[in-house]
């Protein structure tokens, strides 16, 4: 999976929205099963407030956005951004990763960490 293959992975894997809408974003983490997997299996950092897994490992992903808004089932055509050094947030059941919730960004600086969450999933948001 490259950034230029958004358009062919998206038409490959069939993702697609309700009623064959063009899904306006999906994200691909660039890795193998088993470390993807192993997330909800020792090595996430469960959040209680949201029910959600972080991943302790950083991963390379590809966001693939929508360009052409609104478009319908096979006329979806994405631009794919490769983003790097990302942790992972996703929703565990049954020690396996269900869900692709979001992902964080972290600045390393004179030893502090900052967190950038990008988790905007309504799967992923706290239950009221």
């Amino acid at each position: 999976m490259s950034v230029k293959k958004c358009d062919t992975e998206m038409k490959k894997k069939k993702i697609y929205a309700d009623r064959n809408k063009c899904k306006d974003v999906n994200t691909f983490i660039l890795s193998d099963y088993k470390q993807v997997k192993a997330i909800c299996n020792g090595q996430g950092r469960y959040d209680q407030t949201n029910g959600t897994t972080k991943s302790v490992a950083k991963f390379r992903i590809v966001r693939c956005d929508l360009k052409n808004n609104g478009a319908r089932k096979p006329k979806c055509q994405y631009k794919g951004t490769l983003l790097t050094n990302r942790i992972v947030v996703v929703k565990c059941e049954g020690k396996l990763p269900v869900h692709y919730c979001g992902d964080e960004m972290t600045f390393e600086s004179n030893n502090a960490l900052l967190f950038l969450n990008l988790c905007t999933c309504a799967v992923c948001a706290p239950q009221q």
